[in-house]
């Protein structure tokens, strides 16, 4: 992705919704160099175009939280790729660093097989020819274009992997990982029922905030790969649960 979409997308999380216009200025570009910018985005599902603006999606909504810290969650998925290999079959679960780490295993591994109760996460890889997408049925939540509900918990127990790989909405000592959707986190459990080993994938500044509902707790995490500016002191704490933590640069 280029600089200039990067700010863009940056400037977009800060403001919401912007003018083509405006957007030129700020950027120092031409607004047709701003449109073209614009339209590579809305092929990428990251912003809406509307009447001479550009805006992000709600705040729910998959793309609108893929657009958040994008860059930092692009270094993360990088990191995480690292420990995938060709030929394997993994978990992924519905969040934007899972999405972004999808994408990653699917523009450089071969003959990865993705497991997934995530749509958005389908339909966004659908187009790289190395990998193959089991997709679990379910309730459908429009808005995170997700599967909930105990149809994901029939059709997950009926596959075993080594590595599931979840995102977290926050995380404290006393509350382990936590999420802000009931039904999301009770789709990342049954998941984590059939997996070896369990792993998050996550922005550093979800630590210290906490989501709404239990995710995961802390005792059942393998791994937290994060960008590198994780707090010592969570870092001291993970270590001490045994768990591996492995920073971005």
């Amino acid at each position: 992705m280029q600089e200039r979409h990067i700010r863009i997308l940056e400037l977009l999380t800060e403001n919401k919704k912007l003018e083509v216009t405006e957007l030129s200025k700020l950027l120092n570009v031409s607004q047709v160099t701003v449109r073209k910018d614009l339209d590579a985005l809305v092929l990428q599902g990251l912003v809406k175009r509307e009447h001479g603006f550009a805006t992000l999606f709600s705040s729910d909504d998959i793309n609108s939280r893929l657009v958040y810290h994008f860059e930092r969650k692009q270094h993360i998925a990088k990191k995480a790729l690292e420990l995938i290999h060709d030929g394997e079959t993994i978990m992924i679960e519905s969040g934007s660093c899972c999405a972004l780490l999808a994408k990653e295993i699917l523009e450089n591994r071969k003959d990865v097989t993705i497991i997934t109760n995530s749509a958005f996460i389908a339909e966004y890889i659908r187009k790289y020819p190395h990998g193959n997408i089991i997709l679990l049925g379910g309730q459908y939540q429009k808005e995170a274009q997700v599967m909930v509900g105990p149809l994901v918990k029939t059709c997950v127990q009926n596959f075993f992997v080594d590595k599931l790989f979840i995102g977290t909405d926050g995380f404290t000592e006393p509350s382990g990982f936590t999420g802000n959707d009931f039904l999301r986190a009770e789709a990342v459990r049954d998941m984590a029922n059939q997996a070896n080993h369990i792993l998050v994938v996550t922005e550093s500044n979800k630590f210290s905030h906490r989501g709404l509902v239990s995710l995961m707790p802390t005792k059942n995490i393998y791994a937290v790969i994060t960008d590198g500016q994780l707090p010592e002191h969570y870092e001291l704490y993970l270590t001490e649960q045994n768990i591996q933590i492995i920073k971005t640069k």
